[in-house]
């Protein structure tokens, strides 16, 4: 029960980045969940291997690296998914950021699990 409230927070906040930021669009709540879907598994899946490949640079850069990787990561699910745009790369950086810190603040408006 709790990830599918997780996953309809996440599409609620990736409704507001829509609302806030004019670069980032998205059609209709529905195009939102599978949005928020589609950017849960990247980031599951894609997400580990590129943070791997790209160490070095991350260490260079003193972790400032993994906003970019976070940016792309946005930018890829929004030219996946029909309904949901994203107009470039730093606008997508900032989708990602905004993203994060509204999903964050609403994941931790949930009861925490007693386990």
């Amino acid at each position: 029960m709790r990830l599918i409230l997780l996953w309809i927070l996440n599409a609620v906040a990736l409704l507001t980045v829509a609302y806030v930021l004019p670069w980032v669009q998205v059609t209709s709540f529905g195009v939102a969940m599978l949005a928020a879907l589609v950017l849960g598994l990247i980031n599951a899946v894609v997400r580990p291997l590129l943070l791997l490949l790209t160490l070095p640079v991350t260490v260079l850069t003193l972790g400032l690296f993994i906003f970019v990787l976070n940016g792309l990561m946005f930018w890829l699910a929004g030219s996946l998914i029909e309904g949901f745009t994203v107009s470039g790369f730093w606008p997508a950086v900032i989708g990602s950021l905004l993203y994060s810190v509204v999903s964050s603040v609403l994941a931790s408006l949930l009861v925490p699990d007693r386990d």
